[in-house]
Formats: C-alpha cells, sequence, structure tokens
C-alpha cells in the first residue's frame, strides 16, 4: 500500500506553473512532467503528456514496465503533432517522469532532467539519471561539479518528450520495503535545494503534505527560480 500527496508553487520568478503532476493511487500511477517552450507551450505539453501517460496506463491490459514505454511514447507523439501543426506550440517539449506500483516491484520511467528518489534508512538515493549536457557530456569531459553549476550549457537536455522521434525512454525498478518514501521532482526542487536539505526532511517526523511544503518552502528560500513540483509516496 502506499501513502501519495503532490503539491506544486510557480516559485519566486516564473510568472505561470508550467509543471503538471499526477496522483492516480487506484491505478497505483504517479506521474511528475516539467513543460517548456514559449508563452502557455510548456505548460500544454506537460499537461498533454500526463494526460497520455494516464490514459495509456489506465486501458492497458497487463502492467508489467513496458507499459510505461509505451505510454510515453505515446505522450512524445501528441506532444510532436501537436507542435507541429500549431505555430504557436513550435518548440515546446516536457520532462517526464513516472512510479507505477505493481505490488511486488515500482517500476520507473525517466525523460528528461526531472527525477526520481527513494529514501529508506536515513540516505536518499536518486533512481534516474538526468538526460542533460551536465550529466552526459560536461561530467564525461571531467568537469568540476563547480565548473558545471555556472556552466552556460547547464540547463540543455539531452533529450524530451516532445521533440525528437528518437526517444530513449528510460527505465528503473525498486524493491519496495516498509517506510520507503520516494520522491518525484522537477528541477525546480532538486536543481535548488540541496540533497542533505532533502533528506533531511523526508526523515523529519511529519505527514507528506507537512514534508512537501517544506519542500516548497526550502526552493523558495534558496530564490525559487523555476516551477517547483514535489509528489511524495510512502509505502506503509
Amino acid at each position: 500500500m502506499i501513502e501519495s500527496y503532490g503539491v506544486s508553487d510557480p516559485g519566486c520568478v516564473r510568472p505561470n506553473n508550467e509543471d503538471c503532476y499526477l496522483l492516480a493511487p487506484t491505478m497505483g500511477l504517479y506521474v511528475v512532467a516539467d513543460g517548456m517552450g514559449g508563452a502557455q507551450a510548456g505548460e500544454h505539453a506537460s499537461h498533454m503528456a500526463v494526460d497520455a501517460v494516464k490514459e495509456i496506463v489506465g486501458a492497458a491490459a497487463s502492467r508489467g514496465p513496458s507499459v510505461l514505454q509505451t505510454a510515453f511514447a505515446e505522450a512524445n507523439t501528441r506532444v510532436s503533432m501537436a507542435a507541429e501543426h500549431n505555430p504557436e506550440f513550435d518548440g515546446m517539449g516536457t520532462t517526464l517522469v513516472a512510479v507505477l506500483d505493481n505490488d511486488s516491484e515500482l517500476f520507473v520511467a525517466s525523460v528528461g532532467d526531472s527525477r526520481v528518489y527513494s529514501f529508506a534508512d536515513g540516505a536518499l538515493h536518486a533512481i534516474t539519471e538526468d538526460q542533460s549536457w551536465v550529466n552526459e557530456v560536461g561530467r564525461r569531459l571531467g568537469l568540476d561539479e563547480s565548473v558545471l553549476k555556472t556552466h552556460p550549457m547547464r540547463h540543455v537536455l539531452t533529450m524530451a518528450i516532445g521533440v525528437s522521434d528518437q526517444l530513449r525512454v528510460q527505465t528503473y525498478r525498486v524493491e519496495p520495503k516498509p517506510g520507503m518514501h520516494m520522491l518525484l521532482c522537477s528541477d525546480g526542487l532538486h536543481g535548488v535545494v540541496p540533497e542533505d536539505t532533502v533528506a533531511g526532511i523526508l526523515g523529519d517526523g511529519g505527514t507528506l503534505e507537512e514534508k512537501g511544503a517544506k519542500l516548497i518552502a526550502a526552493a523558495k528560500d534558496n530564490g525559487g527560480p523555476d516551477n517547483i513540483t514535489a509528489v511524495l509516496l510512502k509505502v506503509v
């Protein structure tokens, strides 16, 4: 059994919120998307992607890990087609992460740089790997982390929903354990709040709602330069 809570905030700088999240506990499905694109395009892309995942998973005959890959592919097609047929949406895209509860396992899928973490026994662990220039190019070149934090390519993604027909979906499996927390979040949280602060908040007592509020507050205390979204899960 999984308890869940989600919260999203525009942050301190952005005029609108292009993040989108989904809690669908009856389906065992939890999703976060961080849209990009001018005007309202990013917001449209993130909502379209989340809706596509919900629809495909909801209609699936089986709940194996491949269902998330199918759902992500459909999201990619829908966002790409919308951008192609509407000049206002040209260049839009979105990150996408999802967790699907299959009782004995949690299936995780990821595109872009939104993240999924696990927290158990006092330790925070990043399940997903960023599909970003920093992670896939900068670190492989041996650039120092202090340099990467201010590098002009630090916000560039190497993969996103809606930008390429050659979609690379990363998938993972997690064994649920009683008391374990999972955190799905946009880079408005993980790119702003240090991981030790996140771990401290998740390790504190209190409800998921209280922890979510603390995560949002921590991001805003650090300037809140981007939209902030957190979906919290707890295995009970």
